[in-house]
């Protein structure tokens, strides 16, 4: 079957195009995607992958077609995406470590064509796209009523903030959290704090409209840093004036600027943790006395994501008016202009910004685009 897609050749470049499916077999799904996140995930791999392929890896659609292998899913079901998919029988899963499955279940490159070459789908997905086929471990059957634009969120940026609170740092019910980025994972944070009862929440970021964010979704108290204070020290210092001079229980690192990776070690308090949150892939230089006093620094993957328990916790607490997702979804954009929904993205203007494919939808620093 044919479907238009993003289709990017990882130098920075990417074109609106007719792609070809084969038919799903097996362990396999075919989605029709209703809608995709937009994300600097996508922006980067666009300019550093080197290789021609389908972009997104944030999606929520329909199932069109199942291989005869799958059972959890049918025609018809509304779905959820998940890039970071389990085999769920690796030493990782059994361990309940799924986030980083050590056989994770892939599509093959045979099963998508762009102008008679065979193409890789990116993170296994290829959300910006009008259908897409996945591995059947990919798939969660949404059970609430929640547009396929805020849905799309929730399968990377939104369960990237929230697990890294609940899940990875396990935030206490009464301590003090600080944020550095408030775009759309720093709010994820932000909502995932205030599920875990945290008493003080403080947002810290170089934008206004920003912090403004971070208030409507939970903070207490916001820093407006300098984007000239190295470091972000002295933002540290306003973070500790805001807690006794002692520092917050928990930073969470949001930026994804390489140079603040260290950032959220200055905020935290003696036996602290901090939490890089944004995935910085790259060397960076670290100061080891911000160690000193038993600080404590985790890098979490995806929020220790187990797909089968942490999306149905996340679209049961949205029912429940307890997850703002909606709210965060700021614009939606057509597939066709996807280029300024990444303009946009890098721009700040959004919470996340959002794709449709057959329907899309808007979304601050992350973004949705529609076909």
């Amino acid at each position: 079957m044919n479907a238009t897609a993003a289709v990017s050749n990882g130098k920075g470049n990417f074109v609106i195009d007719e792609i070809e499916l084969a038919e799903p077999v097996e362990t396999e799904v075919l989605v029709r995607i209703a809608a995709s996140g937009v994300c600097h995930t996508d922006y980067d791999h666009m300019n550093k992958s080197n290789r021609t392929f389908i972009l997104g890896h944030e999606g929520a659609g329909v199932v069109e077609k199942v291989g005869s292998g799958v059972s959890h899913v049918r025609e018809g079901d509304r779905v959820l995406l998940n890039w970071a998919i389990p085999c769920g029988e690796c030493f990782q899963c059994r361990r309940g470590a799924e986030n980083i499955c050590e056989n994770k279940p892939s599509i093959p490159n045979e099963r998508f064509a762009y102008k008679g070459t065979n193409i890789n789908a990116d993170f296994d997905l290829g959300t910006m796209s009008t259908y897409t086929i996945v591995p059947m471990q990919a798939v969660t059957r949404i059970d609430v009523e929640i547009p396929f634009a805020s849905a799309a969120i929730v399968g990377c940026g939104v369960m990237t903030g929230f697990g890294s609170v609940v899940n990875a740092a396990k935030v206490e019910a009464g301590s003090s959290v600080a944020v550095l980025g408030t775009g759309g994972v720093g709010l994820s944070v932000i909502q995932g704090a205030v599920y875990a009862h945290a008493e003080k929440i403080i947002g810290v970021d170089v934008s206004p409209a920003r912090l403004k964010f971070a208030e409507e979704f939970g903070a207490t108290h916001t820093v407006l840093a300098d984007r000239n204070d190295h470091g972000l020290l002295n933002a540290a210092e306003e973070v500790k004036t805001l807690t006794s001079g002692r520092g917050v229980d928990y930073a969470f690192e949001c930026t994804a600027v390489p140079e603040l990776g260290p950032a959220p070690l200055a905020m935290v308090r003696n036996g602290g943790t901090a939490v890089g949150v944004s995935g910085i892939e790259e060397a960076i230089s670290f100061n080891m006395e911000f160690f000193e006093w038993d600080k404590l620094y985790i890098n979490p993957l995806y929020g220790q994501c187990r797909p089968s328990i942490d999306f149905p916790l996340l679209l049961r607490l949205y029912e429940q008016g307890q997850l703002k997702l909606d709210e965060m979804v700021t614009r939606t954009y057509a597939l066709e202009d996807l280029g300024q929904a990444f303009d946009d993205m890098q721009s700040g203007i959004n919470a996340k910004g959002s794709s449709l494919c057959n329907e899309f939808s808007q979304v601050p620093k992350r973004s949705t685009v529609r076909p």
